[in-house]
């Protein structure tokens, strides 16, 4: 078919994908009046992982309009982290850190949480239309969308601008052929939901609990206390190390699990909820995240690792500052989008990148469990976990890597 005989839909801007990122980036910009059409491949709600969130995501929420939706849901609150290696154990309370902002937040099933999300955007008046794909892109001064719906009926959409906030689909970097290595190693993790039948003083349900096998540092578990007496759970390892059939997913999370004692001591033999999951090859990056007509959102331009749970702080921070930018070229303001969009994002995935990079090789399990630790060095980690990856007042923000190794060689001289 001729394209010039397709349906055409116009708008200011088309998000393709309704995650947390497209559903605050729509939000944004129709504040601003702005015309805006969501494209979303699944329907809500609908399983994702991801489920604990940290502090800094929440004022993007409110900026957004959305924080009154998000509290009344009644998601499991949360403030902190907590570390267990063995006989060693490490607790931080996001609202002792060294940033101003936000110390709580909340551990959310995804499937309601995004779903939220989506519904606030879509009450601001953005055209959310789920169950549509897209196929190709033509980018430029005016992209253009070719998309289908599930009966398949195509039509193109006409935009001023294209964001991408499409997570692990990755619709442009796959069209456009952006894909480049990332400095991550291949890692999967293996999960599910447990009734975990916790006593009130079993844990402390307001935290994430992070354990490390005792014989492998390099192997990981994590424990989200949900509402109603759920929790995820899973384990993280290199992706050789999770290699196993489908049907034996779940013997091996159950063995893993017995492994590590604060674990099994907390979840044991409770039942599992839903078939074990597995995510693999999910580190991602790209060669850069804007182009002629279009910008990378989340995950859909880069991804780290699940570790410090940064990945809606990173996607809801990049919907913030495309939405800020992309907000002044339709105003007709010349815009420098390496300046004013990747290099800031990419200020905070660097800065995580070296807290994940140090988990893996020990250093940074070393600093978290140092029984000496300084109190105002140990806020300036704690706002890092929280989410504050972007504040530059920290100096384990300004200069990460320099900052953390000469902390690990005090505490390993100590």
């Amino acid at each position: 078919m001729n394209s010039d005989s397709l349906e055409r839909t116009v708008a200011d801007v088309a998000i393709i994908g309704a995650g947390p990122a497209g559903a605050v980036a729509a939000a944004l910009l129709r504040k601003a009046g702005r015309s805006v059409l969501v494209l979303e491949r699944q329907h809500f709600p609908r399983f994702s992982i991801g489920e604990s969130l940290l502090p800094q995501s929440m004022a993007y929420l409110e900026e957004a309009g959305m924080l009154q939706a998000v509290v009344e849901a009644g998601f499991q609150h949360k403030n902190g982290a907590y570390f267990v290696y063995r006989d060693q154990t490490a607790s931080f309370d996001f609202r002792d850190k060294h940033s101003p902002g936000w110390g709580t937040t909340y551990q959310v099933e995804r499937a309601v949480f995004d779903d939220v999300l989506i519904r606030c955007a879509a009450a601001q008046g953005a055209d959310v239309r789920f169950g549509h794909t897209v196929r190709a892109v033509q980018t430029g001064a005016t992209p253009v969308l070719d998309v289908a719906d599930e009966a398949d009926r195509t039509y193109q959409v006409e935009a001023r601008f294209v964001l991408d906030a499409s997570g692990f689909g990755r619709v442009l970097p796959r069209l456009l052929n952006l894909e480049t290595p990332t400095r991550m190693p291949a890692r999967a993790a293996i999960f599910t939901h447990v009734r975990d039948g916790l006593a009130l003083d079993a844990a402390d349900r307001n935290k994430i609990c992070v354990a490390t096998h005792p014989e492998r540092r390099d192997v990981w578990f994590w424990m989200i206390p949900l509402a109603g007496g759920r929790s995820s759970v899973g384990c993280v390892a290199e992706a050789s190390f999770l290699d196993v059939q489908e049907a034996q997913r779940d013997a091996t999370l159950r063995a893993l699990i017995q492994q590590e004692p604060t674990l099994n001591r907390l979840i044991g033999a409770a039942p599992f909820l839903m078939p074990v999951r597995q995510i693999g090859g999910y580190a991602a990056n790209v060669a850069r995240l804007h182009g002629p007509g279009y910008a990378l959102l989340g995950n859909a331009g880069e991804f780290l690792d699940p570790v410090f749970s940064s990945g809606v702080t990173i996607a809801l921070r990049s919907a913030h500052l495309a939405a800020h930018t992309l907000n002044r070229q339709l105003d007709g303001a010349t815009v420098d989008w390496s300046a004013d969009y990747d290099v800031p994002l990419r200020k905070g995935i660097d800065t995580f990148r070296a807290f994940v990079e140090r988990w893996y090789t020990g250093e940074l399990q070393d600093i978290i469990y140092y029984p000496e630790q300084t109190p105002s060095i140990r806020r300036m980690i704690c706002a890092v976990l929280a989410g504050y990856a972007w504040d530059e007042s920290n100096p384990y923000v300004a200069d990460p890597v320099r900052r953390l190794n000469a902390l690990h060689e005090v505490c390993k001289a100590g």
